[in-house]
């Protein structure tokens, strides 16, 4: 493919995009004719095809092909609604794999939206990721502000450690903390929570909250007491998890914080400082 025909079908791509609310998305009508297909029937075979590509891979259709309607003038002064799609991005993907590959635009398609497809998944692991590590120092934020509450009332911390370890048995339908640790293989040295995926992260982290507030309130003193608030409130987290099917000792593992972190901060020293974005385009009206 020459060089001048993929500088021009990327241009020509970009400049497609449309954005309202924040979303991107494409219009069919008009990526038929960036695909090099002279009639919409012809086109709308390949769509179809994309469609059920959509659903075999299990995402929902509606979410990535949207029906839009669009007026076009029929002559004498006169108009008429013909039907369109919104195209999501992995909906423009699809429709290029599910094209003609003896098409030059086709061929082209097929990498240009697999790459972006590819970029858009990447920002999105690195959001969840982000998330994750919030998530994380908000625990230890709550831990130590749960630590310094009870040290207040007289449990050091060994005291303070037992009363987590039955916490965290009751949020883990019986296991300990240690029998967590085993079952996920986290090394000795290393808190269990930076091993843990993001939902019981924060499940831990409202547990405490919950228990600080009523210790405060309750104005509980002893350990015993103190014991069965944490309990309680864990067992409360634990019934709003599993009334959804979510067991949090049966969730995997997920990768190391540490790690995580690390590469998120390697990752930004390689981000531009400064630049100059390329506007998309807002849809009339």
């Amino acid at each position: 493919m020459k060089k001048e025909l993929i500088t021009r079908l990327h241009r020509s791509f970009e400049d497609a995009a449309h954005e309202q609310d924040g979303v991107e998305f494409w219009l069919a009508r008009e990526l038929q004719e960036l695909l090099g297909y002279a009639t919409w029937r012809r086109f709308e075979e390949v769509i179809e095809r994309a469609k059920i590509a959509c659903a075999n891979a299990g995402q929902p259709v509606a979410d990535h092909f949207a029906d839009v309607g669009k007026m076009v003038d029929v002559g004498s002064g006169a108009s008429r609604e013909i039907a369109d799609l919104a195209l999501t991005r992995y909906a423009c993907y699809l429709i290029a794999q599910n094209g003609d590959p003896r098409k030059a635009e086709i061929a082209f398609a097929m990498t240009y939206f697999a790459v972006q497809t590819r970029k858009q998944e990447l920002i999105e692991q690195r959001i969840a990721e982000q998330e994750r590590l919030q998530a994380r120092d908000k625990l230890t934020l709550s831990q130590k502000e749960l630590a310094g509450v009870l040290f207040e009332r007289g449990i050091d911390g060994q005291g303070f450690a037992r009363i987590q370890s039955k916490g965290d048995a009751a949020l883990f339908g019986g296991l300990s903390t240690q029998d967590m640790k085993n079952r996920l293989a986290v090394p000795g040295s290393r808190p269990l929570a930076d091993f843990l995926p993001t939902i019981t992260i924060k499940a831990k982290d409202f547990a405490n909250e919950v228990t600080n507030l009523q210790v405060k309130q309750q104005d509980l003193r002893d350990e015993p007491s103190i014991t069965r608030e944490h309990v309680s409130n864990n067992q409360d987290v634990r019934r709003i998890l599993t009334d959804r099917n979510i067991r949090p000792e049966a969730l995997p593992a997920d990768e190391d914080v540490k790690k995580v972190e690390r590469r998120l901060k390697s990752d930004e020293k390689k981000l531009p400082r400064a630049g100059v974005g390329k506007g998309k385009r807002k849809p009339k009206g």
